[in-house]
């Protein structure tokens, strides 16, 4: 496993990009309403994009033809933009990844479109808490393995599921790096983490089963087996001397997601 260690100056220059991604999405936040298409996320998406100078890692990448991921309800991700119309009860994770200045920046969230059902929201607050205890595993000299245990334990323990076939990933001047970051796993198992190390963690968590299934059609879209609800949270970070740094971290809540989170933590 070649994983790259970056330097003071590649951190600063990811801090520049993961801010722009962060803001995009907030950006999205302000402006998703019911009625929207999901061709329409993916206009706000481009167009904030190019209009801070920089570019949309997603577009062409691979084949991929928009700027943006959009994955509603059991789509768990890589959900293409189209002509979707977003409806009331509805959720929604958007996925924006920045390219600045030579380095991506990558980070997603899941919105809720009006009011959400009871599973809807159960299956989100998991999926937000998971994140949030993956990053805590974070520093240096711990395990890989850390991260994916304290995220499926949590979710498991909650009766939902974390997805296998998707994993985080080191990113940096290459959308996609060396390591890759299981949500699952055993605590003392995997590479140890180093400071300079930069991954995301994205933990995708369903309501019922955790295998998926890839849309044929398209060769992208991938949604839950069962048809269950999906949810995701992403953010990049770097390990650091002292622990880990966000470097997605918002400078304020998500309208339509965290300003309407549950104040109660699942347990």
């Amino acid at each position: 496993m070649a994983i790259e260690i970056k330097s003071p100056r590649e951190i600063d220059a990811m801090r520049v990009v993961s801010a722009m991604a962060a803001e995009t999405l907030l950006l999205v936040g302000e402006k998703l309403r019911a009625g929207m298409s999901t061709d329409d996320i993916n206009t706000i998406v481009h167009e904030d994009t190019i209009r801070r100078g920089a570019r949309p890692s997603p577009l062409n990448y691979r084949g991929f033809p928009k700027s943006v991921c959009t994955s509603v309800n059991d789509v768990v991700c890589h959900g293409i933009p189209g002509a979707q119309i977003l409806r009331d009860g509805d959720i929604v994770n958007v996925d924006v990844t920045s390219f600045y200045g030579g380095f991506h920046g990558d980070t997603s969230a899941t919105f809720y479109i009006g009011t959400p059902s009871v599973q809807a929201k159960k299956v989100t607050e998991i999926a937000r808490v998971a994140l949030e205890l993956g990053i805590a595993e974070v520093k240096e000299g711990a395990r890989l393995g850390d991260i994916g245990a304290a995220i499926q334990e949590y979710v498991e323990a909650q009766g939902c599921s974390v997805v296998r076939d998707f994993v985080g990933h080191g990113i940096g001047r290459k959308f996609h790096e060396d390591p890759q970051v299981k949500h699952y796993g055993k605590r003392g198992t995997g590479e140890r983490l180093r400071a300079g190390m930069v991954f995301t963690i994205e933990p995708m968590v369903n309501l019922g089963r955790f295998e998926v299934v890839v849309d044929e059609k398209d060769d992208w879209t991938v949604t839950t087996v069962d048809g269950s609800l999906s949810a995701q949270f992403e953010h990049t970070l770097v390990v650091t001397k002292t622990g880990h740094e966000v470097l997605t971290r918002r400078a304020q809540p998500l309208r339509g997601s965290e300003n309407i989170a549950s104040s109660a933590v699942l347990v």
